[in-house]
């Protein structure tokens, strides 16, 4: 007996997997079941028929470039290799392609249509066009009764109820659907310019952006949606279209054509216009930042203002107005002591003058006991010769006057 380890086994197996062309390169055709996206990006599912089920991977960048997976239950044609893991013990298949089952013509139809479009530059990031930021209008070109429909208005209102919504609507699924698509998108570019449109005698505004929309469905579902007679009517459109067609995973002409591409009828409603609550957010940012600049603003303006109020003050004419008058004010108080001073001085003067004065005054002899005498015409006699005997005089003493006559 000649045992041989686990390793050595699996390495013959492995030898022999990729040694068989045919598990190499094959396709495969099954019924995808436990379909797993990881968190890593990766695929994990498994295909089976009614006799046997295979395990199947699909790594992330396989993945990222289809622009349809299948989902649970799909009958799927799948290409890559069989190959051997070894930690498990198990094989599995390695996919790098997956296309619906018997649907290998639409595909080869979708893919040839894009490459055409993409050639003529309908898909050039040069000629989308902006989408309005605040809407005043917008057209839905949807089916009437469709569930994306009431998405849609529910999404509106709840983010922006002051856009006015006008639905034209038609098929999104079927033979006749394209037709219905391109003559709604057709009748929303006409509205407002005129012609039969009138609401009660009054021309209608234009609209300002077009939400195209449909919930998900299988491929043939959204075929309408990859015809070319629907996808050149969105390139040729005047409004700006937004496409909303399917789940997050579909992909259709349409939305390579479209000005902007939403993963779903709700999302292309929230792109088309603003969230009113982060505008009442922002405002109310905006508001406090102008109120700061106001208070700050106002701060500056009025320390200017008292600066200049001082520096009024040192020029103002008041002042020197004031300066002048206090010179004025202490020139009146020294001319006031100088005249006290005066007549105070004139006072003593006076007083002196008034004291000689008194004591030079004859009356004031004649109270000692002296007297005057005097002729008739006035003159004193001051001696004997003065008077010549029988004249009479004039005697005048403190008590009165009286006459005499000299022996």
């Amino acid at each position: 007996m000649n045992p041989i380890t686990i390793s050595a086994v699996t390495t013959h197996i492995v030898n022999l997997f990729e040694g068989d062309e045919l598990l190499r390169d094959v396709w495969l055709l099954g019924e995808v079941s436990n379909w797993k996206k990881a968190s890593s990006g990766h695929i994990y599912f498994s295909l089976k028929d009614a006799g046997a089920s295979l395990s199947g991977v699909m790594w992330k960048g396989n993945a990222f470039r289809h622009n349809w997976l299948p989902r649970e239950g799909d009958q799927v044609l799948a290409h890559g290799y069989v190959g051997v893991y070894p930690e498990r013990g198990s094989y599995q298949f390695y996919a790098d392609e997956i296309r619906p089952a018997g649907r290998g013509q639409l595909y080869a139809q979708f893919e040839a249509l894009k490459e055409k479009l993409a050639a003529e530059g309908l898909f050039d990031a040069a000629r989308k066009r902006p989408i309005p930021a605040q809407p005043r209008r917008l057209g839905v070109v949807t089916s009437a009764g469709a569930a994306a429909l009431q998405d849609v208005l529910r999404v509106l209102a709840q983010r922006w109820p002051l856009v006015e919504v006008i639905v034209f609507p038609t098929l999104v699924q079927g033979s006749d659907a394209p037709g219905q698509i391109v003559a709604a998108l057709e009748a929303v570019n006409r509205f407002g310019q005129g012609g039969s449109l009138f609401d009660a005698g009054t021309l209608w505004v234009p609209l300002d952006t077009i939400l195209l929309v449909r919930g998900g469905g299988s491929i043939e579902d959204l075929w309408a949606f990859n015809d070319e007679k629907v996808a050149r009517a969105v390139a040729a459109s005047r409004v700006p279209v937004i496409a909303g067609v399917g789940h997050e995973t579909d992909f259709t002409i349409v939305d390579f054509v479209a000005d902007l591409r939403a993963p779903t009828p709700s999302a292309a409603a929230a792109a088309a216009v603003p969230d009113r609550w982060e505008l009442i957010e922002q405002l109310r940012a905006v508001r406090a930042g102008l109120i700061q600049r106001a208070s700050a603003e106002i701060v500056w303006r009025r320390e200017r203002l008292d600066s200049l109020r001082a520096r009024l003050r040192r020029v103002s004419p008041q002042r020197q107005i004031d300066l002048s008058r206090q010179r004025l004010l202490d020139r009146e108080d020294r001319l006031h002591r100088q005249m006290a001073q005066r007549l105070a001085a004139l006072k003593e003067r006076l007083a002196f003058g008034q004291v000689r004065l008194q004591s030079l005054n004859p009356t004031a002899v004649l109270a000692r006991g002296y007297s005057i005498v005097q002729q008739p015409d006035g003159r004193v006699v001051t001696g004997p010769e003065g008077a010549t005997p029988g004249d009479l005089l004039r005697v005048r003493g403190a008590g009165g006057g009286y006459d005499v006559r000299r022996e």
